[in-house]
């Protein structure tokens, strides 16, 4: 059985501006390959931790496997040109739980 996966991605964006076509596309291109964004360009507050201009994106996709797929694909290879020189960025791809880990004992 696979899990779901979703793809954590930090931008501090020098260039919002040339970057604002690259998010466009991306908007369109990733439901293309299945994924969907649960975090996009909403209302956020560092609880610990500075964070300073991090913009935080976070997407879901069926399982490691359709996200690798669309990372690695043609058509995303294409898009990400247009990201170039825009800031820099770190992306993280992880897989969900079955179930929520157990609080105080052993999972």
């Amino acid at each position: 059985m696979s899990h779901k996966a979703y793809m954590w991605i930090e931008a501090i964006l020098t260039d919002p501006q040339q970057f604002a076509e690259y998010g466009k596309r991306m908007v369109e291109l990733v439901p293309q390959y299945g994924g969907r964004y649960v975090v996009f360009r909403g209302e956020c507050e560092a609880l610990e931790g500075e964070f300073g201009d991090t913009r935080v994106v976070v997407s879901e996709w069926a399982s490691m496997q359709a996200a690798r797929a669309f990372w690695h694909s043609d058509a995303y290879a294409e898009v990400r040109k247009l990201r170039g020189g825009t800031g820099t960025f770190r992306v993280l791809l992880l897989e969900s739980l079955n179930s929520s880990p157990a609080v105080g004992g052993a999972p």
